[in-house]
């Protein structure tokens, strides 16, 4: 096998790899299938691609990675910039990590000021 044969399938071998681990975190297989509430003081927001995040301070003191759904979902929902700011109080219903040490959770409902933003309303279990 040539070095330019052996670099392809080198580059080939690292792009799937990476394309695997991005669907992953973007899927549901990674968090936990029970829905969670957490409240906290928002951290930090960002509407960037790939999906708009925030990060929290729990209640605990602990700072937590909050994933809301792709950029036009969370839109929809009503949450968009302006709908909530850095130090605002924030509820968020959602899954968090399979992993427990790992802070981080997909919020299928936050709550800003009383408003519910539904990011993944099919997915809100209800009791």
């Amino acid at each position: 096998m040539t070095i330019a044969r052996s670099s392809l399938f080198a580059a080939f071998g690292l792009s799937m790899l990476a394309v695997t681990t991005a669907s992953a975190h973007h899927g549901w297989s990674w968090a936990q299938g029970e829905q969670t509430e957490l409240t906290g003081t928002i951290k930090s927001l960002s509407f960037a691609p790939p999906h708009p995040s925030l990060e929290i301070t729990a209640a605990d003191g602990t700072d937590w990675q909050i994933d809301l759904g792709n950029p036009r979902g969370t839109e929809r929902s009503g949450f968009a910039p302006g709908s909530a700011n850095v130090g605002d109080d924030i509820i968020i219903l959602g899954n968090r990590s399979l992993d427990e040490n790992e802070k981080l959770m997909k919020a299928v409902r936050i709550t800003v000021k009383g408003k519910a933003f539904d990011i993944y309303p099919e997915r809100i279990k209800t009791n």
